[in-house]
């Protein structure tokens, strides 16, 4: 509220599942989840500067031909790089339709998007080794 952004965003919600209800598997690993939604991010702005949808509003009940190029170009990079550096993270893919489809697409919203993934990965640390969950400091144990 502080901010008046937001911190907030549909993504967490399976990335907080993961992080609590399965917390030594890679996906939730705090690698995978900060990474994968960095890629999320990135292949998201990608798709709008490809399609030149920068500027433009988010309009979910009218799909275009550009915004579905965004959309589809932008998953393809999300999909294809975390598989290609072995970061599997699914709401990544989320992500990546928030930023694609312009629900998130300034600057400022971006860097939110991470502060709040690092926010929810921090706080997924604390509280799983709190509960004596030897929850991984990087990368997903072996």
């Amino acid at each position: 509220m502080a901010t008046h952004l937001p911190l907030l965003f549909p993504s967490l919600g399976p990335t907080a599942y993961l992080l609590f209800s399965s917390p030594l598997t890679a996906p939730a690993s705090p690698r995978n989840t900060l990474l994968g939604h960095l890629i999320g991010v990135l292949a998201g702005g990608i798709g709008l500067t490809v399609f030149g949808l920068t500027q433009a509003a988010p309009d979910l009940t009218h799909l275009t031909w550009p915004r579905a190029g965004a959309a589809a170009l932008a998953l393809s990079l999300t999909c294809g790089g975390m598989s290609l550096l072995g970061l599997s993270h699914p709401p990544a893919g989320a992500t990546t339709l928030i930023v694609a489809l312009g629900l998130m697409r300034t600057l400022p919203e971006l860097v939110l998007i991470m502060l709040s993934v690092l926010a929810l990965t921090a706080l997924g640390a604390v509280v799983n080794r709190l509960s004596g969950i030897p929850y991984p400091l990087w990368r997903p144990r072996e």
